[in-house]
């Protein structure tokens, strides 16, 4: 049985929509989103899939060249990120740009 809280048909078809490259960088971080918590919650919303457990957590926004391992509160995680891997400049949101599998 398909749990749809946590695979969505719109995330699918989202996905396999993507180039090759793109496509692979993307399942394989879904996949370890999904391994870190049997409660996380996947939805697809402002055009990218998005996982929440009591709100926002993260999300996966792909683009040609790369793709962007977003945290809706990125800015709680800076002390830890000692590799300096966070990027971003808003009040709250932080990401990782991902441009190939192996980087993962």
């Amino acid at each position: 049985m398909v749990n749809k809280k946590r695979n969505t048909e719109e995330v699918d078809q989202f996905i396999s929509d993507l180039p090759k490259d793109i496509k692979g960088i993307t399942t394989t971080l879904r996949k370890i989103i999904f391994e870190s918590s049997q409660e996380l919650t996947e939805e697809f919303k402002w055009s990218m899939p998005n996982y929440s457990y009591t709100g926002l957590v993260c999300y996966l926004q792909p683009a040609q060249k790369h793709v962007n391992l977003g945290f809706h509160r990125g800015n709680e995680l800076l002390e830890k990120d000692e590799n300096k891997l966070l990027q971003g400049t808003g009040k709250t949101m932080r990401h990782i740009r991902i441009k190939q599998l192996e980087e993962i």
